[in-house]
């Protein structure tokens, strides 16, 4: 079996029995792409049996000279683990090459949040032409939820329940959640439903999705971020503002009013409470600049 039959194999096996979302899916073929493009040309390797460690080290170390972060070589060497794990299932090679690469340690980042006055600033939405009203529902109830990009363009109307003040979710892994909508982002959605999302479906209604584009199709993930890099704009923003700011804006504000944190957890779908712990550095160093900014003897 040739190198690329043993990868296109890899692919089927991950989205099929697996069932990784399709972002996920993206991110192992370019990771592993790079990688068997690297020990073809480089290492001039032609079967799998010739690859070792020396070889992935070798294309890690590339990794590092084009300066790539961390979290990427982190994720470059999970991509290739799971890769030669599935060759040694097969029966492809005798020996997992990749058994004794270290992972670096991430680099741990604060993630950039909007202040409630930026919120208020992004959110108020001037117009009120059909697209002008989902724009605002769209980033209300971004910012109410803490939805990701892709749950939300996902959502069906059967997921909404507007009168009882939640939305269904169906985040990563298929784990479906119940997300609160609070009424700010409620009669937004509300006055989007009831005409503005009829009015750009030509007052058909041939498809199950809440959010369309001008056509009446469901919106994309480039249509979203194309409709959040204007109205930043327009508001005034200089700074690039993306769906994960109002993400991170949503947790981190929660905890700041005193929210309990793994209430913020279910909310946000993290299977893991040290995903959701992050936001207490965030609000911890705004706390700490607060003091420092106003107290006399800081």
């Amino acid at each position: 079996m040739s190198i690329q039959d043993s990868l296109d194999d890899f692919f089927h096996f991950i989205q099929v029995e697996r069932g990784l979302a399709e972002n996920t899916l993206i991110s192992y073929k370019r990771d592993l792409r790079r990688y068997i493009e690297h020990v073809e040309n480089h290492c001039q390797v032609t079967d799998w049996k010739q690859v070792h460690r020396q070889q992935i080290m070798s294309f890690l170390l590339q990794l590092q000279k084009e300066e790539k972060s961390s979290t990427t070589i982190a994720r470059t060497i999970s991509s290739i683990r799971s890769f030669h794990q599935f060759l040694v299932r097969e029966q492809l090679v005798e020996h997992d090459a990749s058994v004794h690469i270290e992972t670096p340690k991430k680099e741990r980042q604060l993630p950039k949040t909007l202040s409630m006055e930026e919120v208020d600033r992004l959110l108020d939405i001037k117009g009120n032409e059909p697209l002008d009203n989902r724009n605002k529902a769209m980033i209300e109830l971004l910012y109410a939820t803490g939805l990701r990009v892709t749950e939300m363009i996902e959502l069906q109307i059967s997921d909404m329940h507007l009168t009882m003040g939640f939305i269904r979710c169906v985040g990563k892994g298929n784990k479906e959640r119940i997300v609160p909508l609070g009424d700010i982002a409620s009669e937004a959605l509300d006055r989007y439903m009831q005409r503005d999302r009829r009015v750009l479906m030509k007052y058909k209604n041939n498809h199950k999705y809440v959010f369309v584009n001008h056509h009446g199709r469901p919106l994309s993930r480039q249509g979203f971020w194309k409709v959040l890099r204007t109205v930043s704009t327009e508001a005034g923003f200089e700074k690039q503002i993306t769906p994960h700011t109002l993400r991170h804006s949503f947790a981190t504000h929660l905890l700041e009013n005193g929210a309990d944190l793994r209430a913020v957890q279910e909310m946000l779908g993290h299977s893991d409470i040290s995903t959701t712990q992050i936001y207490t550095h965030v609000t911890n160093k705004r706390l700490k600049e607060m003091y420092t900014e106003f107290h006399p003897r800081a």
